[in-house]
């Protein structure tokens, strides 16, 4: 199963917030997280490994990074 997160037009750490947020539900095995700055690509990728989580891909599209994140 997986999520999705839509955090373009926050700053930090409200990105990173709910990423974790929905990482703690527990629900999802992948998450896709959007963020539109460079900073909150990284925090969040950071954010994720901390967790046992794996960043499977990061891409831009449209102006916005979409960041895969995985729990094996």
């Amino acid at each position: 199963m997986s999520a999705k997160v839509d955090a373009r037009g926050l700053s930090c750490p409200q990105p990173v917030l709910m990423a974790l947020n929905e990482i703690k539900t527990g629900t999802a095995n992948e998450i896709e997280i959007l963020v539109d700055t460079e900073t909150s690509k990284e925090n969040v990728s950071r954010a994720a490994t901390s967790q046992d989580w794996k960043v499977t891909d990061v891409s831009e599209e449209g102006g916005a990074y979409k960041i895969t994140i995985r729990k094996d």
